[in-house]
C-alpha cells in the first residue's frame, strides 16, 4: 500500500473527477456521507453535537456532515472558524444549503465566541485537513486547545487539525482526537509514534477515488500487504537439504547475556536456517549445547574462519570490550557477504566510527532508538528519524530497521517500507534477539537484503499476532514468538 503525500491525495481527487461523472462537491458529498454513515452505524451521536469547520474543503465536509445529521432527525451546532478568507466553491454551497436547514450556526472570529463545550459533548472536528503546511496559531491554535481542555470526546475528519500528514508536528497544537475517519488509505502521519495521543483509533473510510490513479504515481514510502509478502516468500523445494539452506554463524551472548544467544539462535532455526554455529565464549558453549541442542558451537575467542558460512549475525547480548571490538574488526574486514549487526555490534560500531568503512553492501542493522542515536546522531522527531535512516542506508548501502509499533525499513535506493504486523507484546526484552536471528535464517537460505528485511519484520510480527490466539500482550515474552513462528508461516503458505 503506497503512502501518498498532500499533493498526491489533492490529485487523486482531481484525477477521480476527471476520470468519472463527478464534480467535487458530489464528491465531497459521498466523503461526507461515509463519515455520517459510521457515526449512525457506530451509535456514536447519542450526546449534544459540536461540528467546528474551517473553510477548505475539510470544513466543507464537515457541513455537508451536519446537513446529513440533520437529515437524520439530529440537531448539530456548528461553529465557522472565521479567519477573513472566503472559503472554497464547495465550502460555500454547503453553508448556503446548510443555512436553510439550520440557524444554530455560529462563526468564531475571537475568543469570545469560543463555545462552552460540555466534557459529555461529541464534537466533529473539521477544521483543518490533509493540506495543512504549517503550524496552527493565533486564533486556530487558541481554538483547538479551548477543544482539547472540554475533554469531550473528538471525532476528527481526515486527520486530526494541526497535524501534518508527512512532516512532524511535535510541539504544535494539535486536535486530540479518539476517533479519526480518514478517507481511502492510510497517512503517513498515522504510522508515527510521536502522534499518537493525537489520533485515536483510525477508521479508513473507501469513498471511490480512482484507483487507477495509482498506478501514474511513485511514492517513497510503502506499507507491507501480505500479497506482497507472498510473492517474495520462497516456499521450500521439496528436494531440499540442510547444505542448500545456508550455514549461519551466531556472534552472541556473554556472561549473563547468554539467553540472547539462544533466543536468536532458536529463532534462526525455526525461520528456516540448514545449519547454525554459534560463536561463544568457553563458559557458554555447555549451556547453548545443552539448551539448543541443533546448534553447532564454536569459542569465538579462539581463530576461526568466516569463508564457510552463508551469513553472519553478530549482536545479541555480544558485550562491549576490547576483544569484541576486535572480532567485529577481523569479521567485517573478512566477511563481505550481506550480514545482519543488532545490539552490542551497533554500540561497538558507534564508538569506533572507522568499522562503518567495513560494513558489507547489503547488511542489515536493526538498531533500537538509542542504538541509532548513538551510531548516527540524534534527532528531534519521528520523521528526522526516519529521514536519517534514508540517508544512512544510502550512504551505507544497507538496509536499517528502526524497531517501533510500525517498524520502518529503510532502504538503499532511498525508498522505504512501513510493518502492519505485530503489538505490543512485542515490547519485552529478548524480540529484538528474535528479530536477529530470523532476518539471519533468511540472507543464509538466499533471500535478497531487501527481502530477508521485508519478510523477516512481517514474519516478526505475525508471529507475535497469531501468538494472541491463546496469549495476551502483557503476557508475551520473546520465547513465545520464536514458538509462533511456524504458526505464522503456516498462515502465509495457506494465504497462497
Amino acid at each position: 500500500m503506497q503512502l501518498l503525500t498532500p499533493q498526491q491525495i489533492h490529485d487523486w481527487d482531481a484525477y477521480t473527477i476527471a476520470h468519472e461523472p463527478i464534480n467535487s462537491f458530489n464528491l465531497m458529498e459521498r466523503a461526507a456521507g461515509k463519515c455520517t454513515a459510521f457515526l449512525l452505524e457506530k451509535k456514536l451521536l447519542q450526546h449534544p453535537i459540536s461540528i467546528f469547520c474551517g473553510k477548505g474543503n475539510n470544513g466543507g465536509d464537515g457541513l455537508a456532515i451536519a446537513r446529513q445529521l440533520i437529515e437524520s432527525g439530529y440537531n448539530p451546532a456548528v461553529y465557522i472558524l472565521e479567519l477573513g478568507a472566503m472559503g472554497t466553491a464547495d465550502f460555500q454551497q454547503n453553508l448556503h444549503i446548510l443555512h436553510t436547514l439550520t440557524k444554530d450556526i455560529h462563526f468564531i472570529q475571537s475568543v469570545d465566541f469560543f463555545p462552552v463545550l460540555p466534557s459529555n459533548h461529541i464534537i466533529i472536528d473539521a477544521l483543518y485537513g490533509s493540506g495543512l503546511n504549517r503550524p496552527l496559531e493565533q486564533l486556530s491554535a487558541m481554538l483547538v486547545n479551548h477543544i482539547n481542555n472540554a475533554h469531550a470526546t473528538v471525532i476528527a475528519i481526515d486527520v486530526p487539525s494541526g497535524l501534518f500528514i508527512d512532516k512532524s508536528a511535535s510541539g504544535y497544537p494539535i486536535i486530540k482526537a479518539a476517533i479519526t475517519l480518514t478517507f481511502q488509505v492510510i497517512k503517513l502521519c498515522f504510522l508515527l509514534a510521536e502522534n499518537a495521543p493525537f489520533f485515536g483509533e483510525v477508521h479508513v473510510l473507501e469513498i471511490g477515488l480512482d484507483a487507477n490513479y495509482l498506478a501514474t504515481i511513485q511514492t517513497k514510502y510503502t506499507i507491507l500487504s501480505r500479497s506482497f509478502i507472498n510473492l517474495i516468500y520462497k516456499k521450500r523445494n521439496a528436494f531440499a537439504h540442510k547444505g542448500s539452506n545456508g550455514h549461519c554463524l551466531l556472534l552472541a551472548g556473554s556472561f549473563g547475556k547468554t539467553g540472547a544467544a539462544i533466543l536468536a539462535a532458536k529463532a534462526c532455526l525455526r525461520t528456516g536456517t540448514g545449519l547454525l554455529t554459534v560463536g561463544l565464549t568457553q563458559e557458554n558453549i555447555p549451556i547453548m549445547q545443552t539448551v539448543v541442542p541443533e546448534a553447532m558451537c564454536i569459542n569465538r575467542e579462539q581463530a576461526f574462519d568466516t569463508t564457510i558460512y552463508t551469513t553472519i549475525a553478530i549482536g545479541p547480548g555480544l558485550g562491549i570490550n576490547e576483544a569484541n571490538t576486535q572480532l567485529m574488526m577481523s569479521v567485517l574486514q573478512a566477511f563481505r557477504a550481506p550480514i545482519v549487526l543488532d545490539a552490542d555490534a551497533i554500540t561497538i560500531i558507534a564508538n569506533y566510527p572507522v568499522l562503518k568503512n567495513f560494513i558489507p553492501k547489503g547488511a542489515i542493522l536493526t538498531p533500537h532508538p538509542k542504538e541509532f542515536d548513538r551510531l548516527f546522531g540524534k534527532t528531534g522527531n519521528d520523521v528526522e528519524r526516519i529521514e536519517k535512516a534514508i540517508l544512512n542506508a544510502a550512504n551505507l548501502q544497507c538496509y536499517i530497521i528502526l524497531k517501533g509499533h510500525h517498524t520502518f525499513i529503510a532502504c538503499p535506493d532511498g525508498s522505504g517500507y512501513f510493518n502492519n504486523t505485530g503489538n505490543a507484546g512485542l515490547a519485552k526484552g529478548g524480540s529484538g534477539d528474535v528479530l536477529t536471528g530470523m532476518l539471519a535464517a533468511l540472507l543464509a537460505q538466499g533471500y535478497t537484503p531487501l527481502h530477508a528485511a521485508l519478510f523477516g519484520v512481517y514474519l516478526h510480527g505475525l508471529a507475535a499476532d497469531t501468538a494472541l490466539a491463546s496469549q495476551s500482550m502483557e503476557s508475551m515474552i520473546a520465547t513465545d514468538l520464536i514458538e509462533h513462528i511456524s504458526t505464522a508461516y503456516y498462515e502465509i503458505n495457506n494465504a497462497i
